[in-house]
């Protein structure tokens, strides 16, 4: 009898645990759910990050490649420059530094031929006075192209003072015509022709310092440079195929320049 009574007195205690165990079992279970649930949120969100720091990556890359190629275009731009100034510097030095050299080394050459104050002369007065040539034009009749023409007619023909009074007319009629540098360049032609090298230098200096647009100048470097080579003076020499090369790299005659200093 007592053996019954305690069974049934325990048995809404295993009632009791029983229904504790089930809320028990829900909670853990509710618990392990919401562990799931924030397991892949975090999953969810870890990806994201590393999508945003591999896109961070990518565009550190991308920045880098442009660092780099900015520095690259800056060296070229560095180089370009420098070319640049070297070709100033050479230009600087046509149209000034040698100039005087030039003039001065002349001035001594032709006092010493005598020749005094008519050689700073212009080249029409030299040209008649020298050779004694009278080319009379009827002013106004000739055009600068038939002056050029008859001038190259006449230095075909080795009549150098007649060749230069065509040219020097030219250049007296018509100083703005676009032939002006070519007739200024042919007058030093004439001189280098007559093997009369220390004018031909200074007529071809004005072409390269007057006429600095001229198609002849490249001609009148390399003329020049030769002349000075003719009469021995090898450091003016070289130092004008040495601007020829730098100004008018591309210039056929930049190509005879370079070998002259090989």
């Amino acid at each position: 009898m007592n053996i019954k009574l305690k069974s049934f007195f325990y048995l809404p205690v295993f009632v009791l645990v029983s229904c504790a165990s089930k809320q028990d079992l829900n909670v853990v279970e509710y618990d392990v759910r919401k562990l799931k649930t924030e397991s892949e949120t975090i999953k969810s969100q870890t990806a994201g990050s590393f999508a945003d720091v591999q896109q961070v990556r990518d565009d550190i890359l991308r920045l880098q490649g442009g660092l780099e190629e900015v520095s690259h275009k800056s060296s070229e731009i560095a180089r370009s420059n420098d070319k640049t100034f070297r070709r100033l510097s050479a230009e600087d030095s046509l149209l000034v530094s040698q100039y005087g050299d030039i003039v001065t080394r002349l001035e001594k050459i032709e006092q010493y031929l005598g020749l005094g104050k008519e050689a700073t002369q212009s080249p029409e007065r030299l040209s008649g006075q020298k050779d004694s040539v009278t080319v009379k034009t009827a002013s106004g009749t000739l055009t600068d192209a038939a002056l050029l023409n008859g001038g190259l007619e006449k230095l075909k023909q080795n009549n150098y003072g007649a060749a230069r009074e065509s040219f020097s007319t030219l250049l007296r009629t018509f100083p703005k015509s676009e032939l002006a540098s070519d007739a200024q360049f042919f007058i030093a032609e004439s001189y280098f022709s007559e093997k009369w090298y220390e004018k031909a230098i200074l007529e071809y200096q004005v072409v390269i310092s007057k006429y600095t647009k001229s198609s002849k100048r490249p001609a009148a470097l390399f003329k020049q440079a030769r002349s000075f080579e003719m009469i021995g003076d090898a450091i003016n020499s070289k130092s004008r195929y040495t601007d020829l090369v730098n100004v008018y790299p591309k210039s056929p005659e930049a190509g005879l320049a370079k070998k002259k200093l090989r």
